[in-house]
């Protein structure tokens, strides 16, 4: 699979939605606001259009427009239909528009909406890595209905080039619905358990991921903020321990960024984080490096 082409600039659009958790805890529709006062803390550090980062030792010249704030998405709050509609008009208005999406949610119903804009906008094979704690693989039932937080990868597997082939789960851990597992084994998606990335390390984990997707023509990048342990991001919709360090996370998406084609960052939620606001820091330095390392732009 080819990086994608560069340079590149970025629009950021906020969904500040949760009518899809009904599971877990609400309060996620709060967490486009908090993201975005994190990531000034984080861009006021832009000098004459470039960015140093420490861990490669670089300058990036990522130019005046790397980031395009361009407000929230038409949120319908007692409609998720058009709510995800919405949502999916503008990831396919910023493609179309020679501009990479990047997605702050609001919960993971965004999942799907987000790979639906992609697969109207581009052409050819789209494939979906898919960082969470849980599968997403949820049909229907009677507390949920069939759209819903749990059901994002689900429905977004139905669509006609997005093929369970080109996709692969990361970080998932302890314990799931059997008929999740059943689709999930019938489909051949596969995918890379917490305690395995671990093992594996960030390079060696982002390399088996790109061999799993290389098929694909276009990939989005969906990033359940509960992939990462609770210890290191408390404000998450629903907490499972033995997840991935913010190191591990943040190398993760730096090593992933040149090859995706839009990002989604979902579940965070700000009235279960922590009074300093840790979990929508780490969210907005993930989108961040995201932007910085995907953008291609010249290092000195």
């Amino acid at each position: 699979m080819p990086r994608r082409q560069q340079p590149r600039k970025f629009d950021l659009w906020g969904v500040p939605f949760d009518g899809g958790s009904t599971l877990g805890w609400p309060g996620s529709r709060y967490a486009p606001g908090r993201i975005r006062d994190a990531l000034r803390w984080i861009t006021q550090r832009i000098e004459d259009g470039a960015i140093y980062s420490l861990e490669t030792d670089s300058v990036h010249e990522v130019g005046d427009d790397l980031l395009r704030d361009r407000g929230d998405v038409d949120v319908v709050g007692h409609d998720i239909g058009a709510t995800l509609d919405a949502c999916s008009t503008s990831v396919a208005e910023s493609l179309r528009g020679g501009r990479t999406p990047i997605i702050i949610g609001g919960d993971d119903s965004v999942l799907f909406p987000v790979a639906r804009g992609v697969h109207e906008a581009l052409p050819g094979r789209v494939g979906v890595i898919h960082f969470d704690a849980h599968l997403d693989l949820l049909d229907h039932n009677r507390f949920q209905g069939r759209v819903s937080q749990s059901s994002g990868m689900r429905r977004s597997l139905e669509l006609d080039r997005i093929n369970a082939d080109d996709c692969i789960q990361v970080a998932v851990r302890h314990f799931n619905f059997p008929s999740s597992a059943e689709f999930k084994r019938k489909s051949g998606l596969t995918h890379i358990t917490a305690r395995e990335f671990q093992a594996l390390g960030p390079v060696s984990a982002v390399e088996q991921i790109l061999d799993r997707v290389s098929g694909a023509d276009h990939v989005f990048l969906s990033f359940d903020i509960d992939a990462i342990d609770p210890a290191f991001a408390p404000g998450a919709g629903a907490h499972e321990p033995g997840g991935l360090t913010s190191g591990e996370a943040l190398e993760a998406v730096r090593l992933l960024a040149p090859h995706c084609d839009a990002l989604a960052v979902t579940e965070v939620n700000p009235l279960t984080d922590d009074n300093t606001s840790t979990t929508a820091t780490l969210a907005a330095y993930l989108l961040f490096h995201f932007a910085v390392f995907g953008s291609g732009a010249d290092r000195r």
